[in-house]
């Protein structure tokens, strides 16, 4: 009989296409020749509102069952900006904590009780990302058949002192980068907890048709790419102003192109292009054909996008204020990465001047992928950890 593995996960869904929650996705879906597989969500798609918008109850996606429960209100972003500046002045408040993790979301009460009601039915229960409701209140329920995926960076809600808990509670902890577990061992003293270097798959068509960026997107200059949300959060406030600096000095036709669900405010301007969300075959050939690709936030655990641009021979620039993405650019030698305005620029410049390098960066970029993020290397220290438990 195969072991049953249940996956818990704040969203989950095709509509649901970036970080942890994908992250979740291809690993479940990976499992299924082997395990039992499900996956303990809840019905919302927005990750801000919390709003049920899939039917509660349980349904099939890419063979994976997929139990849904509702989440109990939406967020009330007031309350919570309130809550989360409160405890930012007293880091060391675990009761006001506790207020921030039930007013951040997404609060389900229903997920919690099927947890301690069939927790017995689950050989191994994997928990993604630390940060929110489902898994600082799941993870207490069975913490010893539990794997953690944390995807920890260095951002504020880390430093709160709830989750001193977290990270001391769960069987084992499945970092995705080197950098990841250093600071999380560091910070939270944990290192005697079983734990490996995991992370992902790269998972991008590298066959993909060609498209014809001029006709289909009207793009005929010579551009960066950035792929993702669009979001202060993410770094791009800083991006967008200090790709328009380097326009004031190097007058040139380079553009910005975006790709991906806007969630602020982007300059109207002729050199930033936002085509919204775009198909994976339109986001292959926009990588591909970019002089580079940039990724300007300082919180990422892993990131995709830039193994995806490694993977596809093209270089990348990167936000040293980032530990993981600043150890990506060191150890794959496949970019350059910035923590100024005026480093963004020049290594911009410097980049888009020297093609040689950027040949030798883009050769480089696919050998770091290929020795650290395959598929079957991935899967097998999955399974590895599941069978210890």
């Amino acid at each position: 009989m195969k072991k049953k593995i249940l996956f818990v996960v704040q969203r989950y869904g095709l509509e649901v296409n970036g970080g942890a929650e994908l992250h979740c996705r291809q690993l479940a879906e990976r499992l299924i020749g082997d395990y039992d597989v499900s996956v303990l969500t809840t019905c919302a798609i927005d990750y801000v509102t919390w709003k049920n918008e899939y039917e509660a109850g349980t349904e099939y996606i890419n063979g994976v069952k997929v139990i849904r429960k509702k989440v109990d209100f939406e967020r009330n972003q007031n309350k919570f900006n309130k809550i989360s500046e409160k405890i930012n002045n007293d880091k060391e408040n675990k009761d006001l904590g506790i207020e921030w993790q039930k007013a951040q979301g997404p609060h389900s009460s229903e997920l919690i009780k099927y947890l301690k009601d069939y927790k017995k039915n689950y050989d191994v229960i994997i928990f993604l990302t630390y940060l929110y409701y489902t898994t600082y209140f799941g993870l207490q329920i069975a913490p010893e058949k539990s794997i953690l995926i944390p995807t920890a960076h260095d951002e504020p809600p880390i430093y709160y002192s709830i989750f001193n808990d977290t990270f001391n509670l769960p069987n084992t902890i499945l970092y995705s980068t080197t950098a990841e577990r250093n600071f999380v061992n560091k910070k939270f003293k944990n290192d005697y907890i079983k734990s490996d270097i995991v992370g992902l798959g790269v998972d991008i068509d590298e066959n993909a048709a060609d498209i014809d960026l001029e006709k289909v997107f009207g793009i005929k200059d010579d551009y960066i790419v950035y792929i993702g949300r669009i979001d202060e959060s993410k770094g791009c406030k800083e991006m967008f102003e200090d790709f328009l600096e380097y326009k004031k000095i190097y007058n040139n036709n380079l553009k910005l192109i975006l790709a991906g669900k806007g969630v602020m405010k982007i300059p109207k301007n002729k050199d930033i292009i936002a085509l919204g969300f775009v198909s994976e075959e339109e986001k292959v050939n926009l990588i591909r054909k970019s002089k580079l690709l940039v990724l300007p936030s300082k919180f990422e655990s892993l990131s995709l996008s830039t193994l995806e641009a490694m993977y596809l021979k093209v270089p990348v620039l990167l936000n040293g204020k980032c530990e993981v993405l600043k150890m990506h650019a060191i150890q794959s030698n496949a970019g350059l990465y910035f923590e100024s305005k005026y480093e963004f620029i020049e290594a911009l410049n410097f980049m888009i001047s020297h093609s040689k390098i950027m040949r030798k960066m883009g050769e480089n970029g696919i050998k770091y992928v290929g020795n650290n993020y395959k598929w079957d290397v991935v899967m097998k220290k999955l399974k590895n950890a599941i069978e210890d438990i």
